[in-house]
């Protein structure tokens, strides 16, 4: 085989650091994008916050119509964000790499611009890692294992309590039965089940109440009991939990009424009694996991319009730091020159992806409250049909791109804080041929289901046909589906258990 040379014209896709570095703070929420910046000022010297001790005094605080004005004008400047378009869920290389060659010069100083109604304040950044700084949360099996220690137990009897707490569910439920947590036990001599029942009973009395119950009707009795003797409808309640609580689940309140031959009173009274107890007494101790949420944009209503702002204080403004800059030399080829230079280099490119960042987040912003008008006034019932591809189109980007800038942003309103995707539904079709969100059905469905009589809730079959009255065409198991995402329980466990 011959071996010759060709040459080939050809064109290359190439995921630069530069590129990597705006697609990964592009999908990066506030909080974790306030600590991607607090790791990026600690790695790079050439980057600093703004400096506010230049400013002798604070300048005036613009009003909301010129501060919105402010970031209009930022958005729809002559120079464009150099955000260019993703092929196949990348950025195509362009304005970004073009324009830091052609502005870069030692002398020229850049930063993120921000509207004049930001105020000098001090950033505090010891707080970012929020959850880093809060104390270790008290489990139930820590909170159980305390009140152990408290009482004078013998070491067998703390080996069995250790491991009757081992066996409970952060619901506070047995795991284990009483005859497998005694085969478990391994001591001389052997561990009898009687010494196991009486050690359960002990911790039933821990706090939580009800906590270690075999079962709910377990931990209800257990709660019942620890109310005081003469607490009204304790008895009826007490019988109900442990013979027909089945009826009380299936909501067959004519029958349990005939079975017990009861008062109407007294049974509804029994059964708000039952009402009020914790079916999942764990739940009090064990911890939930707190998530924090940083609104990026604010929206509000100027001059008869919705208009979009960044949260410019959630996010630091950077700068290069002038005085290691004043220290890089033209000529000089010195190891310490350049790593300054590059450095620099770093830093541009590092402000320059956080600018690209905020023009790409307030022009999608900007082009959801357009199409989304009805929702601004009237609320979800008018929430009209849009997809990614939409705004894609647009804004001409690439669908992948609005896709991370609508994922973990939420956005302020008047009517609460929603995340960028919530402003995204399906379309249905009408009956006059039009289409409708499946967010306005969704909010019909809750409308109705809140308007529905106590005693006789609408089915899924019903809501269809009152919707398809409303002009909209659907299904009854998408009614079915759409309400088992909102969560509310289907019509035969939602009828009230009043008599």
């Amino acid at each position: 085989m011959k071996q010759t040379l060709e040459i080939k014209l050809g064109q290359k896709l190439a995921m630069t650091p530069q590129l990597q570095q705006a697609i990964r703070l592009l999908q990066l929420s506030v909080i974790d994008l306030r600590i991607e910046i607090q790791l990026a000022l600690d790695n790079n010297p050439m980057l600093d916050t703004a400096d506010n001790n230049d400013a002798t005094q604070e300048p005036e605080e613009p009003d909301d119509e010129e501060a919105f004005n402010n970031n209009e004008k930022l958005s729809s400047s002559k120079n464009e964000p150099t955000v260019a378009k993703e092929t196949d869920d990348v950025f195509e290389q362009g304005t970004a790499g073009d324009e830091l060659k052609e502005d870069y010069t030692w002398d020229d100083e850049s930063y993120i611009p921000r509207s004049t109604s930001s105020n000098n304040r001090e950033n505090d950044w010891s707080g970012i890692e929020v959850d880093n700084r809060n104390s270790t949360p008290t489990t139930l099996h820590d909170h159980l294992e305390w009140q152990m220690r408290m009482l004078s137990l013998s070491s067998r009897d703390q080996m069995i309590a250790g491991t009757i707490i081992e066996a409970v569910s952060d619901d506070g439920y047995l795991t284990l039965s009483i005859e497998d947590v005694t085969r478990s036990l391994d001591a001389e001599p052997a561990i009898e089940q009687d010494e196991v029942m009486a050690m359960l009973h002990q911790i039933q009395n821990f706090d939580p109440v009800g906590v270690a119950a075999v079962d709910i009707a377990d931990s209800l009795q257990i709660q019942l009991k620890q109310l005081p003797d003469d607490t009204p409808y304790r008895s009826t309640a007490m019988i109900i939990v442990d013979k027909h609580l089945d009826l009380v689940a299936h909501r067959d309140l004519t029958k349990l009424k005939r079975i017990l031959k009861g008062k109407t009173a007294t049974l509804s009274g029994a059964i708000a009694l039952i009402q009020s107890l914790n079916p999942r007494p764990g739940s009090i101790i064990n911890p939930s996991e707190t998530r924090y949420i940083i609104p990026d944009i604010s929206v509000k209503k100027i001059n008869g319009r919705w208009r979009a702002r960044l949260n410019e204080d959630a996010i630091p403004k950077l700068e290069v730091n002038r005085y290691y800059q004043s220290l890089i030399k033209r000529g000089d080829n010195s190891t310490d020159n350049r790593y300054l230079k590059e450095n620099l280099q770093e830093a541009r490119w590092y402000i320059k992806s956080l600018q690209n960042r905020h023009d790409t987040l307030l022009n999608v912003a900007n082009e959801i409250i357009k199409r989304q008008q009805d929702f601004f006034e009237h609320g979800d019932e008018s929430m009209k049909p849009m997809v990614l591809h939409d705004i894609a189109d647009a804004l001409e980007l690439h669908e992948s791109t609005i896709s991370r800038v609508t994922t973990n942003k939420y956005m302020q309103t008047h009517m609460g804080v929603f995340e960028l995707k919530y402003f995204f539904s399906s379309h249905v079709s009408t009956v006059d041929g039009g289409t409708c969100s499946a967010t306005a059905i969704r909010s019909q469905i809750k409308k109705l289901v809140n308007n529905e009589p106590i005693g006789k809730p609408i089915s899924d079959n019903r809501i269809a046909e009152l919707l398809s009255q409303q002009g909209m065409c659907v299904a009854r198991r998408t009614v079915a589906k759409y309400r088992e995402l909102m969560h509310i329980p289907p019509s035969n466990l939602r009828k009230s258990l009043t008599l």
